[in-house]
């Protein structure tokens, strides 16, 4: 017997704009009006603002909008002639920058799908976005991009795949989810309702890109909100706390949006002081888990910003629940609200305390995983996603309170536990390992190893972090180990107690500081 669909919960009294939305006959709300692809959004863009600065490159070049559209028409036309067709993969390596932008904005006017790379991977997570992807072109470091007559495909339609961004896999290899251009679109309209922009004065605005590009938290909710905006991006190509207050003054920026740890750092800095932050208006965090003291902080340090607190996945194209400057003081152990278009349910619910799988239904929600049926069958069912977050929610706000599946958010980056564990399988003196959540003040959590050691072999920290460089991303290998004799602490059907080792593991010093 197929089981009943799940029911949307409550909506709460979130202060979003609500207009200009319709379900259709399935039930998932659209937002009506919008373009049909990421690249008629541009279109409307350039024609609205074309001699308006559309993208800075800290120490780098600068570009308007007609600019920005004339290099990526050329960069689509030699995709194009390198034999690149409708909707085939190019996958971007390149580092956050104009090129970066470029890059993705060509694969969209040639009607191809981009491939954002996470440029921490290791090199086998690398080859394996590559081959799973299919990538018919790739886009390099050190290699010019790709240069031809202008070309702009057309007819592209809002249910079209445009993009395939691979998250961390809980068996090692990376997912990749697929974002159609009503996926895009929908986020982009979310984010302008949830945060406030004054769409009068959206060509105005001006946003501070420091968090990568290859994540949706920088593509999705920033970059492609000032395009359709007509307004400004600045990337910051290498993060630097430095760099970072010095390019909020130089390049009147109003408009921030990154990770808690990037504010805690900037926060931290001695040269804060000195810099004037009453340009910003607009200040949102997530991505990561955040200390209420901090979001007091940031509202004090910023006191003319709106702060908001964004939750989201890959996905869910980035913004999945919002909560508003009003409640962020008082409730910044929340989420917020579901977005506009968004609806939220909880699956297997305790009747003791209200906590169940929190699952996300909407227009921002992804088609499924590229290449796997699988994985696609397992976390999408009757249009719901499951998020594998546990939560509970009260009078509309969300409260993530737990993990179903076993992942550390490391300063936005998440790391499954598991596929550091099944690393740490084969590395020396190890004969059993769990990987946990370490907490941490500025990057929210970071990655700690308790290890079993073999009989008879000696365990050293460094040695372990050696191995593990050669076969995982460097955010993901263990900062913290803990080593003990006694084995690890299993419930009757053999699961480690993850929490109690959260709650119980005597942590020393980082091994090492990345």
């Amino acid at each position: 017997m197929t089981a009943p669909a799940p029911q949307p919960l409550a909506r709460g009294e979130a202060p979003f704009d609500m207009s200009g939305i319709e379900r259709d006959a399935t039930g998932l709300a659209h937002y009506t009006g919008l373009p049909a692809s990421l690249t008629a959004m541009l279109r409307a863009s350039v024609d609205r603002n074309p001699d308006g600065e559309a993208l800075v490159e800290v120490v780098g070049p600068r570009l308007t909008y007609q600019q920005l559209w004339d290099r990526a028409a050329r960069v689509a036309g030699g995709l194009v002639a390198a034999g690149v067709g409708r909707g085939d993969r190019v996958a971007n390596l390149l580092p956050a920058g104009v090129d970066w932008v470029l890059g993705f904005l060509g694969t969209q006017l040639a009607g191809a799908v981009a491939v954002p790379v996470n440029t921490r991977f290791a090199p086998p997570e690398v080859d394996h976005v590559l081959t799973d992807s299919g990538a018919a072109s790739v886009l390099r470091v050190g290699e010019p991009l790709p240069d031809g007559e202008p070309f702009v495909a057309e007819n592209q339609q809002p249910g079209d795949l445009a993009a395939i961004f691979y998250t961390s896999g809980t068996t090692g290899s990376p997912k990749g989810a697929m974002t159609s251009h009503e996926n895009f679109l929908s986020n982009v309209e979310t984010a302008i309702r949830v945060i406030g922009v004054n769409r009068a004065e959206g060509s105005t605005t001006r946003n501070l890109v420091s968090v990568p590009l290859f994540h949706v938290t920088g593509c999705n909710s920033q970059l492609l909100v000032q395009l359709a905006l007509a307004g400004t991006t600045v990337v910051l190509p290498t993060f630097t706390v430095t760099a970072f207050l010095r390019t909020l003054v130089q390049e009147r920026i109003d408009t921030l949006v990154s990770v808690p740890a990037i504010y805690a750092l900037a926060l931290a800095h001695s040269d804060l002081a000195t810099v004037d932050v009453g340009a910003v208006r607009q200040l949102t965090y997530g991505g990561a888990p955040i200390a209420p003291a901090l979001v007091r902080r940031l509202q004090d340090t910023f006191p003319a910003a709106s702060v908001g607190n964004g939750f989201g996945l890959t996905e869910t194209a980035s913004i999945a629940t919002f909560l508003p400057h009003d409640w962020a003081a008082d409730h910044a152990d929340s989420v917020g609200f579901a977005a506009p278009v968004v609806d939220l349910a909880l699956e297997a619910v305790d009747p003791d305390t209200g906590v169940g799988e929190l699952l996300v239904r909407g227009p921002n929600v992804v088609l499924g995983y590229w290449n796997n049926p699988d994985a696609t069958a397992a976390a999408f069912d009757h249009g719901w996603l499951h998020t594998g977050d546990l939560a509970r929610v009260e009078d509309g706000l969300v409260h993530v309170v737990d993990r179903a599946k076993d992942i550390i958010n490391r300063g936005g980056e998440n790391v499954y536990s598991v596929e550091v564990e099944n690393a740490l399988a084969g590395a020396p003196g190890v004969a059993d390992a769990a990987v946990v959540a370490v907490p941490d003040d500025v990057m929210g959590e970071k990655v700690g190893a308790v290890i079993v050691t073999a009989a008879g072999t000696p365990f050293d920290a460094e040695v372990v972090v050696d191995y593990l460089r050669e076969r995982l991303a460097e955010f993901k290998v263990p900062q913290f180990f803990h080593v003990r004799t006694d084995p690890l602490p299993r419930n009757a059907g053999g699961k480690i107690l993850k929490r109690t080792l959260r709650d119980t593991t005597p942590w020393g010093p980082p091994v090492h500081g990345r």
